[in-house]
Formats: C-alpha cells, sequence, structure tokens
C-alpha cells in the first residue's frame, strides 16, 4: 500500500502540471457536458449507466470479470476519481474492506463529508457472514437480490439529481423504467422457482454469494469458502462441501464466472455430482457476451439454476 500511495502521490503531481493540458481538453469539448461518474465495479457501472443515461459518462475500475474484493487502482483510476462529479461504491464489505477504496478517496480529494461519494446499498437489509471471526462483517452481494438492484437504483436516481438537479427530471424518467424491468424480473423469478419443491431449491457455488439471492426466493445454499477475500479452497473447506453435499443429495454444482474452476473440479470429482454450469456474481459478462449487463446476468441465473436444479 506504501507503493501505492507513493506511486498516487506522483499521478496527482504530474496530473496537476497538466492542468493547461486538461483545461484544453475541457475547451474543446472532448468531455462533452456528460456528468463524469466512476463506480468501482461492473454491476454498478451497468446500473447508474441505465439511471443516467446520456448525460453520464460512467467509468467501471474494477475491470470485467475481475475480483473487487481486492483490487489496486491504476493511474486511470486516480485521475478519473480525482475528476469525477460522482463516485458510486457497493460498500459492505466488498471493497476490500474498503480499504484500498478509502485510500483512493483519501489520495483523490474525495474523503470529506461532503465529497460526492455514494454508497449505493444504502438502505439494503444486511446479511452477514457466518465464518468464525467475521460474524459482524457484512455480506457484500446484495444485489443478488433483484429487490436490492431496486435500491440500487433509486440511489443512483437521488445521488445524480443531488449531483446534478438540472436533469432530475430525465433521472427520474429513466429510473422508473428501469426499476419497472427488475421488478418484472423479480417476480419472474419468484414464480419459476416456486415451481420448484423446496427440498430440491439447494445451490452450491464455490463462493458463498448468494446469501440474499437464497433468501429472496427460498433456497438453501452452500459452499467452498464464504467470500473471496478469505482462504479459498483449503482441504478443510473442500472437505466440508463434499460432506454437505452428500448429506443433502445435492444433484448439480455451479461455477461463478469470475471464479477459478479447480477448487469446484475437486469437489465434483469427489462427489461425482457435475458442475451444471456457470453463474454470474461479482462481474456483469464483457460486452457482446453473454449477461452482459446486471438485468441479463440475473436473468441467465435465473434461468441456469432453475434449469440445473430440475435437470435431474
Amino acid at each position: 500500500m506504501k507503493k501505492f500511495l507513493f506511486i498516487s502521490s506522483l499521478i496527482l503531481i504530474i496530473l496537476m502540471g497538466l492542468v493547461g493540458c486538461s483545461s484544453e481538453e475541457s475547451e474543446s469539448g472532448s468531455q462533452g457536458d456528460k456528468l463524469q461518474v466512476v463506480t468501482t465495479y461492473s454491476i454498478l457501472y451497468d446500473i447508474v449507466q441505465n439511471v443516467g443515461g446520456d448525460q453520464v459518462e460512467v467509468h467501471s475500475m474494477v475491470p470485467i470479470g475481475a475480483n473487487p474484493h481486492e483490487f489496486d487502482p491504476l493511474p486511470s483510476d486516480v485521475e478519473k476519481t480525482t475528476d469525477a462529479d460522482a463516485v458510486f461504491y457497493n460498500g459492505l464489505n466488498l471493497e476490500g474492506g474498503n480499504s484500498w477504496f478509502e485510500k483512493l478517496l483519501e489520495t483523490t480529494g474525495k474523503a470529506g463529508e461532503d465529497a460526492p461519494v455514494f454508497r449505493l446499498s444504502e438502505g439494503v437489509e444486511v446479511k452477514y457472514l457466518t465464518s468464525e471471526g467475521k460474524e459482524n462483517e457484512s455480506d457484500p452481494h446484495a444485489w443478488l437480490d433483484v429487490r436490492n438492484g431496486i435500491i440500487y437504483a433509486e440511489n443512483a436516481r437521488d445521488a445524480l439529481k443531488q449531483v446534478d438537479p438540472e436533469h432530475a427530471d430525465i433521472y427520474d424518467e429513466n429510473a422508473a423504467a428501469y426499476i419497472a424491468q427488475l421488478e418484472e424480473l423479480h417476480q419472474q423469478a419468484v414464480d419459476r422457482f416456486s415451481e420448484i419443491p423446496k427440498e430440491e431449491r439447494y445451490l452450491v457455488t464455490s463462493e458463498g454469494a448468494f446469501k440474499y439471492f437464497s433468501a429472496a426466493y427460498d433456497f438453501d445454499a452452500g459452499y467452498i469458502w464464504e467470500i473471496n477475500s478469505e482462504n479459498q479452497g483449503t482441504p478443510s473447506q473442500v472437505s466440508s462441501i463434499v460432506d454437505l453435499i452428500r448429506e443433502k443429495d445435492v444433484s448439480v454444482l455451479f461455477l461463478e464466472t469470475s471464479i477459478d474452476p479447480r477448487s469446484m473440479e475437486t469437489v465434483s470429482n469427489e462427489t461425482g455430482v457435475p458442475i451444471f454450469g456457470k453463474v454470474f456474481t461479482d462481474s456483469i459478462g464483457k460486452s457482446g457476451e453473454d449477461g452482459d449487463t446486471y438485468i441479463k446476468m440475473m436473468e441467465w441465473n435465473i434461468d441456469m439454476i432453475y434449469n440445473g436444479v430440475t435437470s435431474k
């Protein structure tokens, strides 16, 4: 981290020396009149983009498919955060316990109480980790309950209106249309999963990211490790989930798109239970591929889990 702060300080000095160039870019209209927005990762990027529409230019720091729990900001992230009109983050223990993110805010002058920095999970009913020693830590994966995605969209709307009141009507209109889609998607999930007998609704993944999803759609969840920031795929973790799979007679396993497959492959080999398919957790898909928006990734997850659980 000392290295990161040192590099960040140098970057800021360089940026201060390039004020003239930045002014020329602004005068030439290269940025246009769009609100400059930074999000910590791709799911927030997509939600804010849908609410902001043509009024915003959004930059996601964590690349698509990467792990947002632990991240080292790039020089471009420092620059964009420094210049941002609004910064959005998830909170709830996602951004490395907020360590890298808090240091980034300090470095870029966005750490003050009046800074335009917004936690999109504000108002979510928080679920907590259960691993020994982590009982007081929040589980960050609230967006996997589509109803929480609606809360995120509402918070994005309110934040954008606060930063850019001139276009409040546009943000209201965009948010209303987007939230209507999310409400419909949530109800579709409830209806589909209600067709599955309760005793068959068991979801096993590598990371324990599906607490919110399971509560929303009445599943039980198992996992190899609870959160990506802890030790992953240790012998004791593998042994525990193997025992659980046998006890619950689980018929299929699921692998997250942003997770190394080797631990789940080991579990599959030891139990003889197949990996049915991949699900999205910490990232949307790459542009033009499956799950490349928040709505599409949740549609994919709903279809994949429904088809997997009912496949036996």
